[in-house]
């Protein structure tokens, strides 16, 4: 089955021109496009597609907003990208705290839009490079940690090891290589990680490295 995708964005230009992007690959399939958040907000709710993809900035209900009541409706299932053409870490840590899969400039080129579309729809996460760097160093450095992380005690030796690679921007394969296992058993390790600390996924997970000083920007 494709990747069932519904296209949030007050300026119909951008919205077809994404559209015919998507429809260039098999896998991809636009299911709806909306103008404005709170339509984002309903079709999402009648149609539950795999992704939303929501502008920050529309009329009615601003694309955060939107991304908030998407997620935290009962039952929800589909991921959200958050687009913006402003480079503003406040977007970004709004985006996350939501629980967004992916925060993205519009000046993205094609193929990397459609990279993210994949990327949201098989659980993973992602930030625009530009941005990645000042938002962990943030993170980092204005919040002091609790003494004892949340829910670190529960993790094993093996799965702290895993989440400080992943703090350290370490894909599946390359974490298998250092730790001499499979990739299968990774994926495992990085399910017990977000589900015993609670993290939505791995961006997440990043957040939570840095934020209580497991490693340093």
């Amino acid at each position: 089955m494709p990747v069932r995708v519904l296209l949030a964005d007050d300026h119909a230009l951008f919205r077809s021109g994404l559209r015919a992007v998507l429809h260039t690959q098999q896998d991809l399939d636009c299911v709806a496009e909306v103008a404005d958040g709170r339509t984002a907000v309903g079709e999402v709710a009648r149609l539950r597609p795999d992704v939303a993809v929501l502008d920050v900035r529309m009329p009615k209900l601003d694309g955060l907003a939107a991304t908030e009541e998407i997620l935290a409706a009962p039952g929800n299932d589909t991921k959200v990208l958050v687009l913006t053409t402003y480079d503003s870490d406040d977007y970004v840590y709004r985006a996350l705290r939501a629980g967004a899969s992916g925060f993205l400039l519009k000046s993205l080129p094609p193929e990397e839009m459609i990279s993210a579309v994949r990327v949201a729809a098989r659980g993973d996460a992602l930030i625009d490079p530009s941005v990645t760097s000042r938002l962990i160093t943030r993170f980092a450095t204005s919040i002091e940690p609790p003494a004892t992380p949340p829910g670190g005690a529960r993790l094993t030796s093996r799965e702290r090891e895993v989440l400080l690679l992943i703090a350290n921007a370490r894909s599946n394969a390359e974490i298998a290589a250092e730790l001499n296992v499979g990739e299968e058993t990774v994926k495992t390790h990085v399910s017990h990680v977000l589900a015993k600390l609670g993290l939505r996924d791995r961006v997440h997970a990043v957040v939570y490295a840095y934020r209580h000083r497991l490693v340093h920007p």
